[in-house]
């Protein structure tokens, strides 16, 4: 640089504060961007894409265009043949950690559906590392991270559920992670242990949340009055109640 750039009234103009560290603001050019302010600095990543804005290979990431190497083994029947150097996984382990830099911000935020995209994404990236890289230690690289991941992209994308109400369908993503979690390989790992512990003691707490407080179905109240009807032995109610129960069922059924 031939003169030098003083960045303290761009820094004095957003005092660092750790409660309040992350915004979304537009950019010159009417985009939006994500910022976190650091006690030291200001990080700067796009929304959209990869959060550094490059495009290696032309392509958006680096695992979009490993991903299409992969494809067109596949179409020519050389499958086999495909895997990943350390070069390729060293790339596509650097690239993963600004996702994760990135997704950690979003779910800070409530932005779950950018968070759910930005943790699928770096799963797929574990998958293919998982699955075609050339070394043993790349191929397992990923792998004592998988439980956090799961759980992130679990809890974001359960959360959208719930913001319409559906308490249902964010009980069955949480136990489908949960699920998921306890189905990983063991690995000799602290990490690994750690994470997978930790994930499954915090999607469990989360679902016995939702069960607690989720609004009670027109079926869940007509079997409560049931057994209150059965328990003050009130056997007309009790028998108009089941009559309700039986033709709800029905209807669920149809």
């Amino acid at each position: 640089m031939s003169e030098s750039v003083d960045l303290r009234r761009i820094l004095k103009s957003w005092p660092y504060d750790p409660e309040q560290d992350t915004r979304i603001v537009p950019g010159e050019d009417g985009r939006s961007i994500l910022q976190v302010r650091t006690p030291l600095g200001i990080e700067q990543y796009e929304l959209d894409g990869r959060p550094d804005g490059a495009r290696p290979y032309g392509k958006e990431s680096a695992l979009e265009h490993h991903l299409e190497r992969l494809e067109t083994a596949k179409a020519a029947g050389r499958e086999a043949e495909f895997d990943l150097g350390p070069r390729e996984c060293g790339e596509l382990f650097s690239e993963g950690t600004l996702y994760y830099f990135r997704y950690v911000r979003l779910f800070q935020l409530k932005e779950w559906k950018r968070t759910v995209r930005d943790t699928a994404r770096n799963l797929r990236a574990f998958d293919l590392a998982h699955r075609y890289a050339r070394r043993q230690e790349d191929q397992q690289f990923l792998e004592k991270w998988r439980p956090y991941i799961l759980r992130v992209n679990a809890t974001a994308a359960a959360m959208i559920d719930l913001d319409h109400n559906a308490y249902d369908e964010a009980l069955t993503l949480l136990q489908e992670a949960i699920a998921k979690i306890q189905a990983l390989p063991e690995l000799d790992d602290e990490t690994f242990t750690f994470e997978r512990d930790r994930s499954l003691s915090g999607l469990r707490e989360m679902a016995a949340q939702i069960q607690k407080n989720r609004p009670l179905s027109e079926l869940e109240k007509l079997q409560h009055q049931l057994q209150r009807a059965i328990d003050r032995q009130e056997f007309e109610r009790a028998a108009q109640l089941r009559d309700r129960i039986r033709t709800l069922k029905k209807q669920h059924i149809c």
